[in-house]
């Protein structure tokens, strides 16, 4: 226990959000639950969350933009499973489409995509890590006689560099290909666009099939979860009913978390948009003082627009290890999730600029905004 509580004082490096307590929640581990099957269909067996996961679904299908008639989701166990289902449901629309990717997408898909056993062309990236849209338009021109799968980055994994869903669709149309569908990886930033003033092109509005997103980063839970929400007249090719269990199979996995849904819900429930607004307002301002709090320093640092990724040149070994930086060739990120105090911050930066002080004394606080909010709300 004590090592789980001082390993989370210094996670700095990695998109999980320490700041909440689901307490309350307790009473429903004396059970076990399961959301088999598709949370909109009936099933046989009762001990489920179904009617919790789909109010989870609704919300967060209002927040992407998602067309009010046409929408169908589920909670996953994390951005993996809903990049896969994504992915999934585009090589099932179009069998004989290339998958387009940048070098700076998540190191899962390529591995969905051998799962899949899909072709697929890697695209270049931009300096910023956004995806090199002239390298995008001549691949796709090149190959304009087959279905185009394009998987778009909506908060890259080491620069949190969001590319433009709206451009790639424009692009789509102007080359005339139509037979397309766009999937987009919003891991982080699916849960920081919907609360920020002119966001960019990234939602189902934009041109979007599909939009996953993690349930444990700025939401927050205990367990690894997310969301996947994709147009339901997709959905629909590939539902198959089993009878077993009296359910369509739709999902991925069969058995499925069903306490997932009741986190996701009660944070939902307790925060509103308000209270997510507040929390992501001040990972923001609180991102923006870590970059100018190291470029004071000497240090070359920088975020992009509604990005709580702060990127700098790689650090000493010691740093990365004892503060869980997440270093990719020259260069380190630190992401300021709502358990990232500015305190934690000032410490984080002595210690950059002093790396023979071996003394590494890190004292846990809760930012504003973190717990803000919480009041009471009805448990199903």
């Amino acid at each position: 226990m004590s090592r789980v509580q001082t390993a989370s004082r210094t996670l700095l490096g990695y998109p999980c959000n320490q700041a909440f307590d689901y307490t309350e929640l307790l009473p429903f581990l004396g059970y076990h639950m399961n959301n088999v099957g598709d949370p909109y269909s009936a099933t046989n067996f009762g001990p489920n969350t179904h009617d919790i996961e789909r109010e989870v679904i609704e919300t967060y299908a209002e927040l992407t933009e998602a067309p009010a008639d046409n929408h169908w989701g589920y909670v996953t166990n994390g951005g993996t499973e809903g990049n896969l289902y994504g992915l999934y449901l585009a090589r099932e629309l179009y069998p004989k489409g290339i998958v387009y990717y940048s070098e700076d997408t998540h190191y899962s898909v390529a591995k969905s995509l051998r799962l899949l056993g899909a072709r697929s062309i890697m695209i270049r990236s931009l300096e910023s890590g956004q995806i090199d849209y002239a390298d995008l338009r001549e691949t796709l021109r090149i190959h304009r006689d087959c279905p185009a799968i394009v998987f778009a980055n909506v908060g890259t994994t080491m620069k949190g560099a969001i590319d433009d869903v709206g451009r790639i669709r424009r692009m789509l149309d102007d080359l005339r290909i139509t037979e397309h569908y766009i999937h987009v990886d919003a891991a982080l930033s699916g849960m920081i666009l919907p609360f920020v003033d002119a966001p960019p092109a990234w939602n189902f509005r934009s041109g979007a099939d599909s939009i996953s997103t993690s349930g444990h980063k700025m939401i927050g839970s205990p367990l690894p979860c997310g969301l996947v929400i994709a147009k339901k007249s997709h959905v629909d090719r590939i539902a198959r009913s089993v009878e077993y269990v009296g359910v369509l199979d739709t999902t991925l996995t069969g058995s499925r978390n069903a306490f997932c849904p009741l986190v996701l819900w009660y944070a939902m429930k307790r925060l509103g948009k308000e209270g997510m607004k507040a929390i992501v307002n001040n990972c923001l301002s609180t991102a923006q003082f870590a970059v100018d709090l190291l470029n004071e320093q000497g240090i070359r640092a920088h975020r992009h627009p509604h990005s709580i990724t702060v990127i700098f040149p790689r650090p000493s070994e010691r740093i990365i290890k004892t503060w869980q930086l997440a270093p990719y060739r020259d260069i380190a990120h630190l992401i300021t999730m709502p358990h990232v105090s500015r305190e934690t911050v000032e410490q984080f930066v002595y210690e950059y600029v002093r790396p023979d002080d071996e003394e590494t004394t890190v004292r846990a606080s809760t930012p504003p905004g973190a717990r803000v909010l919480l009041e009471g709300a009805d448990l199903p």
